[in-house]
């Protein structure tokens, strides 16, 4: 038997988990399956590569060498991978700009100016809930420029040197319906929401766990928080069935109002990635000026954010 990339990562796997129960189910195989791969591994390389017993399984020093070849091998093979589907998918003579965004307000802004902008140049999308899926085609050559949002000061992906640079920093604002008691505050503090059910869209990263820890030092825990997509959203706090999380940027909606939390409490960074290594990367001073554009023409289109951000400089867009 050839030895095959598989076949070191299955050995990586019994290490890394300490027994062969534990690797099978980490890589979705039946143990007995797993086992009979080893003995054929263990033939191919000459020997042993774990000592197991009832306590698990611990490489051996042919397991340890092989182990430490592996741990070369599999990242060397994966940047191999990345930087060959990378050049494949470059722009080779043709300017264009694939734009990936998790779902939020400004990649239809961004498209109309880049279409205004380069006219002869094709612009297609691609979108998706999980950040981790978009930063892997960004880092895969896939896509040439991200839009991504994340959660107050967290990372955002650090996958693959992917670089980084800052659109515009929102305060997360409440969405209540224009009957709501509390519809002609200024600002609310997140406390006087307590009996309230909540809704916002999914995500990744950290930003439920930052809205349950808001909630926790406001002194109580949400009734209930419903997360689906934006129309539902509106559609709940509409009907007065759950007040809603947003960005502030969120557009005028007929039937509800947005207002700031008061000390914003959440806060949500705007970001625009692309891959240093990728001939896009060319374009992505331009790109960001179109983002950070489109940006402050959404802020400057809601009233209420546009008077708060007169008040907190810290936010918005950077100079």
């Amino acid at each position: 038997m050839d030895l095959e990339l598989r076949h070191l990562r299955t050995v990586r796997a019994i290490a890394d988990e300490g027994s062969l129960t534990r690797a099978a189910a980490a890589l979705g195989l039946a143990q007995p399956a797993l086992s009979s791969q080893l003995r054929r591994i263990e033939k191919a390389l000459g020997g042993p590569l774990f000592d197991r017993d009832h306590t698990g399984a611990r490489p051996t020093l042919l397991g340890e060498l092989v182990l430490e070849r592996a741990r070369v091998v599999l990242p060397a093979m994966r940047e191999l991978q990345e930087d060959a589907v990378r050049f494949a998918n470059s722009w080779n003579r043709v300017r264009r700009f694939r734009l990936g965004a998790t779902h939020g307000p400004l990649l239809g802004a961004l498209v109309d100016r880049l279409a205004a902008a380069e006219p002869t140049a094709p612009v297609s999308t691609h979108t998706s809930w999980s950040v981790d899926e978009i930063s892997s085609l960004l880092a895969a050559g896939r896509l040439d420029h991200a839009l991504i949002g994340v959660c107050g000061e967290s990372s955002p992906p650090r996958e693959a040197d992917l670089v980084w640079q800052v659109i515009g920093v929102d305060p997360v604002f409440v969405m209540l319906p224009e009957g709501h008691s509390l519809a002609g505050e200024d600002e609310i503090p997140l406390a006087r929401l307590s009996h309230e059910a909540w809704t916002d869209v999914p995500g990744d990263g950290c930003f439920a766990d930052c809205f349950a820890a808001a909630c926790a030092r406001a002194g109580f825990t949400p009734l209930s928080v419903f997360e689906t997509d934006t129309a539902s959203c509106v559609h709940l706090v509409q009907v007065g069935r759950a007040v809603g999380l947003c960005r502030a940027t969120f557009p005028p909606t007929p039937g509800l109002v947005t207002r700031p939390l008061a000390g914003a409490p959440l806060s949500w960074r705007h970001l625009l990635g692309h891959h240093p290594g990728s001939p896009a990367a060319g374009a992505a001073a331009a790109v960001l000026g179109h983002a950070r554009a489109a940006y402050r023409e959404a802020a400057e289109r809601s009233e209420s954010y546009r008077a708060w951000l007169a008040a907190h400089p810290r936010f918005g867009a950077p100079p």
